[in-house]
């Protein structure tokens, strides 16, 4: 028996840099999920200044499924401004954005939808993570930090993979324009005083193409993380010098 349709509406996100190799199946199997399981929705990818073709196979999708829809960068403007373009462009009730990479399962959206009725955000926490023992490593370690500076309980806070109404995505002034956004989004909605729950996910290796995230970005992250800290927790006592500041490189 098929299941039922979901009534309210959602728009899907996805951030795109380079994924001329992934960006066909991660569509196109958001495409048929949500065609299947939701009585509106559209899904944007978002081309952020991509040097292949993943903008070009975008275009060839919106030709058959016009609910497939292509924002584009003219240059690279980090991660965290792509994310923050889907969700301008997105016009449903619900927002959820993922990586364009397929190292999640767009299908496991259908258990987040008990939980977004009485919560504002549902994030989700990868169960087994296909990346370096390092990178774990660091993760585990970040995510503490968090936890302990932004008072949130979450615990995979870079989990790509996060769900919001409508009334949360607008009341929020993203700021972030590389990785630092999915902290971002988890404080300033810890901040905003919405309800959240965690759902966990199943996370797989990547096939193709190359991640963007690199160990050089630490210092700089930890600089993003002070910053931000002092702009969310004290947003009318910010020194113009603090707010002009650039994270060194």
């Amino acid at each position: 028996m098929a299941k039922a349709r979901f009534s309210t509406s959602i728009s899907v996100v996805f951030p795109a840099l380079n994924e001329e190799d992934n960006i066909r199946k991660a569509a196109g199997d958001a495409a048929a999920f949500l065609d299947a399981a939701y009585e509106t929705w559209e899904v944007l990818v978002v081309d952020d200044g991509s040097t292949d073709d993943t903008a070009a196979h975008v275009r060839t999708m919106t030709e058959v499924e016009p609910r497939i829809k292509l924002v584009s960068h003219p240059t690279n403007q980090g991660y965290g401004r792509a994310i923050a373009s889907g969700f301008a462009a997105a016009s449903s009730e619900l927002v959820f954005f993922t990586d364009a990479d397929n190292q999640f399962d767009i299908r496991e959206l259908r258990d987040f939808m008990p939980l977004i009725e009485d919560h504002d955000a549902v994030f989700g926490f990868r169960v087994y993570r296909y990346d370096s023992v390092m990178r774990c490593i660091l993760s585990w370690g970040y995510n503490r930090l968090v936890r302990v500076l932004f008072r949130v309980k979450v615990r995979d806070v870079d989990c790509a993979f996060k769900l919001f109404r409508r009334e949360v995505v607008d009341k929020m002034t993203i700021e972030s324009d590389d990785f630092f956004i999915d902290t971002e989004l988890v404080a300033r909605t810890a901040k905003l005083g919405c309800r959240s729950v965690e759902k966990g996910v199943r996370h797989y290796p990547r096939t193709a193409g190359t991640t963007t995230v690199r160990p050089g970005h630490i210092p700089r992250t930890l600089w993003t993380v002070a910053r931000m800290w002092f702009r969310i927790h004290f947003p009318g006592k910010q020194k113009p010098a603090l707010a002009e500041a650039r994270a060194p490189r």
